[in-house]
């Protein structure tokens, strides 16, 4: 919902008063209006303390006082847009609920007397951290500056790694009250015109009153499956992985406020990617994926797999009889097993809100607590804290902290349907998970591709991390234009 443009009023006075009362000047203490008087004219300043640089201000107003009346002769805005406003990012406008929004947002507003437009300056600084390497997407070699909370910075990171003359990065605004501050990025003679169409009125279409979650909020309206638990989109706080999804035709959503950048559209396989695979030769970061790869598949199908074969010896060979708990506890193996899930749940957002400084107390307090005691006093049989602790590393090991929540979904639904209904639960189960995820799709685009639609060059690039070729081979599902014909 757009607010009403509000031409200026025909006298000074009534557009100073305008900005002042609709500004709240005398209810909040940071909005700050200064009353001037330069070369003859009334001038007022309308900013947000903690915004603006004092510094550009500072000289900007010496640089006034030197003048004269006679200086602003014959154009007034003229002269002072393209003469006597020392500065860079420089801009005008008639519409007074406008340059609310643009003060609200850092700019500077200066309303002259006898100038029928609003002078905006755009000296804004916000309250920022220095890149540095993001926790999740960490990489033995490599660089280590990573996105922050400010979109401009953001946007400078991407472009240092891309420097194509066609990379574009348009401006949108989204929240009916938070104006928050969003760029679409692309190629746009890779990229297909069409999805970034797309992609452009459906962040238009948003309404909302603001993006209180940033990245997450506006994933929610674009992914239009509410209760699906996969990500549709990857999350990337690595300007140089942001920049090779850009080489490939990807469209990336980079929200002021947010450190991670939201790529469009991404499929199973991508939340399975990483870094480091690229910053080791290709044997080596082939390797390192398929062991990414039994990992994730471990963390999924390793407890309820186990289960059967402890619930029903007779399903195992007699050479692998010992499979099976040695010796049972005290309380029923599903209920042991989920009863761990949770406590491993419990340890990680108990890691959350504890002091980096006593994390490492709390590990070894619920290592001996929930591990080496519930064993002891037979609560828990040592089999289940090892399979329980196999599929806690593969969970981590899953590059995508989005995908490693819905995987432990996965596998709490595949345990209980395998206590309930055996074997038949168990294939049941996996059926239904391969099911469900060939029926998600990432904007239009096939969830589990290259699976469906087939395509064996990607299929093969997916799991053997091919060597980067001298031309880059883009995924076919993307569309992307080839700007070399």
């Amino acid at each position: 919902m757009d607010t009403k443009k509000q031409p200026l009023f025909s006298t000074y006075q009534e557009n100073v008063d305008y900005l002042h009362k609709h500004l709240g000047v005398d209810e909040s203490f940071d909005v700050i209006h200064l009353n001037l008087e330069y070369m003859g004219r009334k001038m007022s300043l309308f900013l947000i303390d903690g915004f603006a640089k004092d510094e550009i201000l500072h000289f900007i107003m010496k640089f006034f006082a030197k003048l004269e009346p006679k200086d602003l002769e014959p154009d007034p805005l003229k002269k002072l847009l393209k003469t006597y406003i020392p500065y860079i990012e420089l801009g005008h406008n008639q519409d007074l609920n406008k340059t609310i929004d643009l003060v609200l947002g850092g700019p500077i507003a200066l309303v002259v007397e006898g100038i029928d437009e609003i002078i905006m300056i755009d000296a804004r600084t916000y309250p920022v951290r220095q890149p540095a390497e993001p926790d999740l997407e960490r990489v033995v070699r490599g660089s280590r500056d990573g996105y922050v909370e400010t979109i401009v910075f953001n946007t400078a990171l991407t472009r240092r790694r891309v420097r194509d003359k066609t990379l574009r990065m348009e401006y949108l605004q989204v929240g009916r009250r938070s104006k928050t501050d969003i760029a679409l990025c692309y190629i746009a003679d890779i990229a297909d015109a069409k999805r970034v169409e797309k992609m452009k009125k459906d962040l238009e279409r948003i309404d909302t009153d603001g993006l209180p979650m940033a990245e997450k909020t506006i994933e929610e309206y674009l992914s239009g499956r509410h209760w699906n638990p996969y990500p549709t989109v990857r999350y990337t706080e690595r300007p140089d992985t942001a920049a090779a999804h850009l080489f490939e035709g990807h469209v990336l959503i980079i929200i002021d406020g947010s450190p991670s950048v939201m790529i469009t559209p991404a499929t199973y396989w991508h939340h399975l990617q990483h870094a480091e695979e690229y910053r080791q030769k290709p044997v080596i970061g082939a390797y390192l994926r398929m062991v990414r790869f039994i990992a994730v598949m471990a963390s999924m199908f390793l407890l309820p797999l186990y289960f059967l074969f402890s619930s029903d010896p007779t399903l195992l060979p007699a050479s692998a009889d010992f499979i099976g708990p040695a010796k049972e506890g005290t309380i029923p193996l599903i209920l042991q097993f989920l009863i761990a899930e949770i406590g491993v749940d419990m340890l990680r957002m108990a890691a959350l809100h504890t002091p980096s400084s006593l994390v490492t107390a709390l590990g070894l307090v619920a290592a001996v607590l929930m591990g080496q005691v519930a064993v002891e006093v037979g609560v828990f049989s040592n089999e289940v804290v090892l399979y329980i602790a196999i599929a806690a590393i593969g969970t981590y090991a899953t590059p995508s902290y989005e995908l490693s929540l819905a995987n432990r979904l996965v596998r709490i639904f595949l345990l209980v349907v395998t206590s309930i209904f055996g074997v038949a639960g168990y294939v049941v189960g996996i059926t239904a998970w391969l099911l469900y995820i060939v029926r998600i799709k990432s904007y239009e685009i096939a969830y589990v591709w290259p699976f469906l639609p087939f395509s064996y060059r990607a299929f093969r690039d997916i799991f053997l991390r091919s060597p980067i070729p001298l031309k880059n081979r883009r995924p076919t599902f993307l569309d992307p234009q080839d700007p070399d014909k």
